[in-house]
This record gives structure tokens, C-alpha cells and sequence, in this order.
């Protein structure tokens, strides 16, 4: 992770759903999400050229712009600044704080993110379901 200070991440029920499913691509290498060569992670850039590939243009979505969505939406639901901050592996401005902060607040986040794919999976459900009413309606 950032300046290679290791990074704990609670995943939610799907997340570990989806790697188990994705495993039989990935295999049981060192890297969850390897790159090309195997030897090294899927970069950024990776995710980004997938998103291009997709049709989404620079201006719509960049790899780094789910961060950005993702910090924003929580603080809408209502987690705590030092939480998301923490789960985005962020150091903040006040370094002072950061020296004698060393709180990793795993339980918060493994809270945070079970409700963040939770509120994934209902947005996917409305749309399905906005979809499906069209679909009838034409």
C-alpha cells in the first residue's frame, strides 16, 4: 500500500463472494488482481484502459473516480470522516494527529463496508427494476 505501510481491508459478504467466483481466472497467485505479466498488480492504468474499453471517456469515470464516489457517498450515509479516511488508507492533513492516531477502527469499517455493498445492491435493484417496468411499458 502507500509508502508501504501495510493496509487491512474488512471486505463485505459479496466481495468475498465475487472472489471466490473470480478465482478460477485469478488462480492462487500472490496478487488478488494480477496484471499482464502476472508478477505484478493490475495497475491503475489497467483499470482505466478497462473502463475506455467500456465506453466510459475520461471525462465519465477514471480509476481513481470510484474512490473519490465511494468517500462521498458514505459521508452521505453517514460514516464517520475518520472511518472512510481510514478505509481509503489516507493519512490527513494534520500530521501531528496522524504520529499519535494509529487507530485502524476495523470494526467501523467492516460495518462501513457491509453498508456500502448493501446500498450497491440495492441501486442495482432499482435499476433492474426501473428496466424491467420500461421494458413492459414499450
Amino acid at each position: 500500500m502507500k509508502m508501504r505501510k501495510e493496509h487491512r481491508v474488512p471486505l463485505s459478504r459479496q466481495a468475498m463472494l465475487v472472489l471466490e467466483d473470480i478465482r478460477q481466472f485469478t488462480g492462487d497467485g500472490r496478487y488478488v488482481f494480477p496484471g499482464v505479466s502476472r508478477s505484478r498488480p493490475l495497475s491503475e492504468n489497467g483499470v482505466t484502459s478497462a473502463l475506455r474499453r467500456m465506453g466510459y471517456s475520461g471525462d465519465q469515470m477514471t480509476a481513481h473516480g470510484f474512490r473519490a464516489m465511494a468517500s462521498t457517498l458514505l459521508n452521505e450515509l453517514g460514516f464517520r470522516g475518520d472511518v472512510i479516511e481510514a478505509q481509503l488508507a489516507h493519512t490527513g492533513g494534520d500530521k501531528i494527529r496522524a504520529i499519535y492516531n494509529r487507530a485502524e477502527y476495523i470494526k467501523e469499517r467492516r460495518r462501513l463496508m457491509q453498508a456500502w455493498a448493501d446500498y450497491l445492491d440495492e441501486l442495482r435493484a432499482r435499476a433492474q427494476s426501473v428496466s424491467g417496468v420500461a421494458e413492459r411499458l414499450a
